[in-house]
């Protein structure tokens, strides 16, 4: 149940009649109050530099949601299909080069006050100007067990080819708050699952594909509602 339809079944338990209830049950009323909690959302701010996969499934989720929304998503890479993907008008996508990132676009964010910004296949390092501003409020996440498999230039198949080159027994996702080095910021959150011996790169990535797709809106949201 949305919150200003809660708002109408309490105002319809009340008993008396006056000019103020009847103003409050008018759809002019209502029509002012969807706005104010539109307004009174928590803000996701995404940031992506691939296909954007994740970022699509996190808008989706969040999408009917009554307190939560992603206001906005950055993204660094031009060609990302991403950039193709019909949004709710509401979504304000940006395209931006590196060179930005710790002038134009640490500006806007400062004007946004986003309550997360959300790293989802995000590659380029985040300056620390971003997490002394933005402190406890940006979170990645990375498709290995942290503290392996992390570092600079892991990332996507690199990882899951030596996963299988190293005969890992098991694998899995951890999602972590933002520092200033790669991959190294506190575990939020980590799932694990076992693989098998005719595993491939391939069927590894699909596998934490189906991990993060289930468990990173989960913790997002949790972080949220803290």
């Amino acid at each position: 149940m949305s919150l200003v339809d809660k708002i109408k079944k309490l105002l319809s338990k009340l008993v008396f009649k006056s000019k103020i209830y009847l103003y409050l049950l008018n759809k002019k009323f209502f029509s002012n109050l969807l706005k104010c909690v539109i307004i009174m959302k928590k803000k996701i701010i995404l940031f992506i530099s691939g296909k954007g996969s994740n970022a699509i499934n996190i808008i989706n989720y969040f999408s009917k949601s009554s307190d939560i929304k992603v206001s906005n998503v950055y993204c660094n890479n031009k060609n990302s299909p991403f950039l193709k993907y019909s949004l709710d008008s509401g979504i304000k996508v940006s395209n931006f080069s590196n060179d930005e990132l710790s002038t134009k676009v640490f500006d806007e964010l400062k004007l946004i006050n986003p309550n997360l910004i959300v790293l989802a296949g995000f590659l380029k390092k985040i300056p620390p100007s971003f997490i002394n501003y933005f402190n406890k409020k940006i979170v990645n996440i990375h498709p290995s067990l942290l503290p392996k498999y992390g570092g600079r230039g892991m990332y996507g198949s690199i990882i899951h080819n030596k996963v299988i080159e190293n005969n890992e027994i098991e694998t899995g996702i951890s999602i972590h708050y933002v520092s200033e080095n790669y991959d190294s910021g506190e575990i939020i959150f980590q799932k694990k699952i076992q693989l098998n011996r005719d595993d491939t790169a391939k069927t590894v990535e699909k596998k934490i594909h189906i991990l993060e797709y289930e468990f990173y809106p989960q913790v997002i949201q949790s972080l949220l509602n803290e």
